[in-house]
């Protein structure tokens, strides 16, 4: 399968999460997965979700799938630094949320002024 139905895939498994569908949006992303383990986007949609089912461990293993593919991502960092807090390591999650707030600052510079 292409790159482009993986997209799908991860689309699709979020609108599943939006709707309150995590086991479906799991489903899916394990699938997306599968076909191409180095998408980025499914790593940090799945880390999204169980985070949100308070499955800290599984969160943080999918966001450092997902940091591995990408580091300089906001988002990732950010998500990083959420699920470390969750898990009692202020100073990992300290370190994440200082590197997202430094790209943040980056996108910022480099972006023109209107």
């Amino acid at each position: 399968m292409k790159n482009h139905d993986v997209q799908s895939i991860v689309e699709d498994a979020t609108l599943d999460f939006t709707l309150g569908d995590n086991k479906s949006a799991i489903k899916k992303l394990d699938e997306a997965i599968n076909i191409n383990s180095q998408s980025f986007e499914a790593w940090h949609a799945l880390a999204e979700i169980y985070f949100s089912d308070k499955f800290y461990d599984r969160a943080l293993h999918a966001a450092e799938k997902a940091y591995k593919l990408n580091p300089k991502d906001i988002h990732i960092n950010t998500s990083l630094s959420r699920i470390w807090m969750e898990l009692g390591d202020k100073a990992a999650a300290e370190k994440f949320g200082a590197q997202a707030r430094m790209l943040n600052w980056k996108n910022e510079l480099q972006s023109p002024k209107h």
